[in-house]
């Protein structure tokens, strides 16, 4: 089975950069726990589930970096660190009192609680169709990563693919997205 950036009635799986914007700027008017959920997941690709398991001492607040353990690999102690900006890590450590190296997870909600937290804020941000997910906003940010010439194993590494063909599949984007790309060659 290949996988596509559509689904089987030729609807896009993912978010454009205009619903990313759309969607941080609702999330932005909610409580701030939704809030650092919503930018961690549209800022970094990672699946919701490593989102939700994210606990304090897997931030590198020095190196701005956020180490996700990876849940699809099928076995446990599979790390890989994801840059985030700086305003992001003071919005987290802001909204949630964050004082130092703490083993409590931010957010100590189920997938399923984390999931509709994100789709109210879709609903709010006025995205909706089968990209309006967590899962639409990891794509999502593939396709923004490749379009600012973000090298391919950067985003394999950073989505925690084990193979580059997985990743591949988001340079195949179509619509606005690649006409923005092909818009290059035209200049």
């Amino acid at each position: 089975m290949h996988w596509s950036l559509y689904d089987g009635g030729g609807h896009r799986k993912y978010l454009t950069g205009k619903e990313r914007h759309a969607f941080l700027k609702s999330a932005a008017n909610t409580e701030p726990h939704v809030h650092t959920l919503c930018w961690l997941l549209q800022e970094t690709g990672c699946r919701l589930s490593e989102g939700l398991a994210l606990r304090g001492d897997q931030i590198d607040f020095g190196s701005g970096l956020v180490v996700f353990e990876s849940l699809k690999k099928r076995q446990s102690g599979i790390y890989r660190a994801v840059p985030v900006s700086p305003a992001f890590l003071d919005k987290l450590k802001k909204a949630h009192g964050y004082a130092g190296d703490d083993s409590t997870r931010f957010w100590p909600w189920c997938r399923m609680t984390g999931y509709r937290r994100v789709k109210e804020v879709m609903l709010q941000a006025r995205i909706i169709g089968p990209h309006a997910t967590p899962k639409g906003l990891r794509h999502g940010f593939a396709i923004a990563a490749l379009e600012k010439k973000v090298p391919l194993n950067l985003v394999q590494k950073w989505l925690g693919h084990a193979r580059m063909t997985t990743t591949a599949i988001y340079a195949e984007a179509v619509g606005a997205e690649e006409r923005k790309i092909a818009s290059r060659l035209w200049s």
